[in-house]
């Protein structure tokens, strides 16, 4: 049976935390994201691994201290959560949110809640999945987010979205605008260096609104606070793979068919 590892302050130096791991491109990010784990444990939160060189792994943490402009007194907000290629198939997954509902019954907490997309969003959770694991619907928003709960506690109220998230407040109107993070390891190089690049190269205006603290992320105009992108004022994508100058043009072009 393949074992798995829980992230510490003493063995995070050491322990690879599964994205990036060997992408040079994304060292400091790699850093900041390490920098960012280690602040979060003291709150709680937990990061865990297949004991292997891999991307198989779940991180939560409670929602009162979660970086994400939701609403989920007493729940546990899972945010990371994949598994990827090979190990797919072989209940890594099942066997991960398993040690999330332990941690809720432990903590005498009143369940779980998860941010995903009606339609699957990249680097987020896949909602249909989720649903087949006991996860419910519970709220939405105009973007397309959806908030799903896995209640423990049947009486507990159920978990909703901040108004910021609701109406996009405080989005600017002109060209582009990114909110990010250092949740995680990819994003800083591409929205420092590669969106930037590409926005310049077609004289777009474009401003990365950086979600320094805990408040910040708590109100931030998207529920998805490792990468978010608005083109004047209007939500795009979640998906970082935007910011390369070979993609932009064709997501845009899907982003203002969907709009049109």
């Amino acid at each position: 049976m393949e074992s798995f590892i829980q992230l510490t302050p003493e063995n995070i130096q050491e322990e690879h935390i599964c994205c990036a791991i060997s992408d040079k491109k994304c060292t400091e990010g790699y850093k900041a994201k390490k920098e960012w784990l280690r602040q979060s444990f003291e709150n709680g939160y937990v990061f865990r691994r297949l004991d292997e060189r891999a991307k198989v792994f779940i991180e939560y943490g409670p929602a009162e201290k979660g970086w994400a402009p939701i609403t989920a007194p007493g729940y546990l907000l899972v945010n990371c959560f994949w598994v990827s290629g090979k190990y797919k198939g072989k209940g890594h997954g099942k066997q991960l949110l398993e040690f999330a509902v332990d941690d809720v019954l432990a903590q005498n907490k009143n369940g779980l809640v998860a941010i995903a997309g009606a339609k699957k969003f990249h680097f987020m959770h896949d909602a249909k999945w989720l649903q087949k694991q006991g996860f419910e619907i519970c709220d939405k928003t105009q973007d397309g987010f959806v908030l799903l709960v896995k209640k423990i506690n049947a009486d507990a109220d159920n978990p909703v979205f901040k108004t910021a998230a609701r109406d996009n407040s405080g989005v600017p109107s002109k060209g582009i605008a990114v909110y990010w993070s250092n949740r995680c390891p990819f994003t800083q190089y591409h929205v420092e260096t590669s969106l930037k690049e590409t926005a310049e190269k077609r004289n777009i205006p474009y401003q990365a609104i950086k979600l320094e603290n805990l408040e910040q992320a708590q109100n931030a105009p998207s529920p998805a606070t490792i990468f978010s992108m608005f083109y004047n004022g209007r939500f795009v994508t979640t998906d970082v793979s935007i910011c390369m100058d070979s993609r932009f043009d064709k997501l845009m072009e899907k982003h203002h068919k969907k709009k049109s």
